[in-house]
């Protein structure tokens, strides 16, 4: 159902092996975690605007197909390789969940007293809460995605506690007492806009993805950024390769010049 969509790996195979459910996508390049990492765990305001207009499409395009993710995380956005290396692809759809029927369009009912599903830090509040997810919290999930690149971390990280459930609980907690404003604090108020359009969602309601897209497209451009798909990893590859470039030189030019002074004295030697 997903085939053939923009920031959808290929699936070549699929079946089970040694009791084992596996699926053969195509072979990608690094994730969003693995790059935040090697960025030293922060990420530029034009990064994460140009990241989040193509995150907002490919849940955009999930959801068009009647299926919602359910685990929102860095670790599930990859970046393509090759000509591809400036798209961003959606993996990991173990926690899918069809949440309308593609013929009548009847949407799942309203569910509470749900265990959590996906990842705690990046899960809605609703989800904490034990509500059935649709559409909202996937989009609620990419707005603490954007926080966490833009912060370095959420507020949330790092509690300590015997077990999950207690950990859920306090990072449940944690988000309710760090109000969107809060969170959102010294970056631009289209953030926070994000996050409250997101929690003010009806359980039913088709999100404006449009509307998220452009905002945020809207403020990459008063900024003044160019969208040439430049990211903080491209600079700091070309950096890295620069200086590999250049101690490739400097390596070639001493052997060089070892070369000159050994044919001056073998010259010299000669003429003695």
């Amino acid at each position: 159902m997903l085939q053939g969509g923009v920031g959808i790996p290929n699936i070549h195979w699929f079946g089970v092996e040694s009791d084992m459910n596996l699926m053969v996508l195509d072979l990608m390049g690094s994730s969003l975690e693995d790059l935040f990492n090697t960025c030293g765990r922060r990420f530029s305001l034009k990064t994460v605007l140009m990241l989040a207009d193509q995150m907002i499409s490919r849940i955009e395009f999930f959801h068009a197909k009647n299926f919602l993710h359910r685990d929102i995380k860095p670790d599930n956005f990859l970046i393509g390789l090759a000509k591809k290396s400036n798209q961003v692809f959606v993996i990991d759809f173990g926690l899918a969940k069809k949440y309308r029927d593609p013929k009548t369009q009847q949407h799942i009912p309203y569910r509470e007293g749900k265990s959590l599903t996906g990842t705690a830090r990046y899960a809605s509040l609703n989800t904490h809460l034990g509500i059935e997810q649709s559409r909202r919290d996937d989009l609620e999930g990419l707005g603490y995605v954007f926080m966490y690149f833009l912060r370095g971390a959420l507020p949330w990280q790092g509690l300590r506690a015997h077990n999950r459930k207690e950990k859920y609980d306090k990072i449940m907690q944690s988000k309710m007492e760090t109000p969107n404003s809060v969170l959102c604090t010294g970056f631009s108020p289209e953030f926070n806009t994000y996050m409250n359009y997101c929690r003010n969602l009806r359980f039913e309601e088709r999100p404006d993805y449009a509307y998220l897209k452009r905002m945020f497209k809207d403020l990459f451009f008063r900024e003044n950024y160019q969208y040439d798909y430049i990211f903080d990893w491209t600079v700091l590859n070309f950096n890295k390769q620069s200086s590999k470039d250049e101690e490739l030189v400097c390596k070639q030019e001493d052997v060089r010049l070892q070369r000159r002074e050994e044919e001056k004295k073998v010259r010299a030697n000669r003429n003695a």
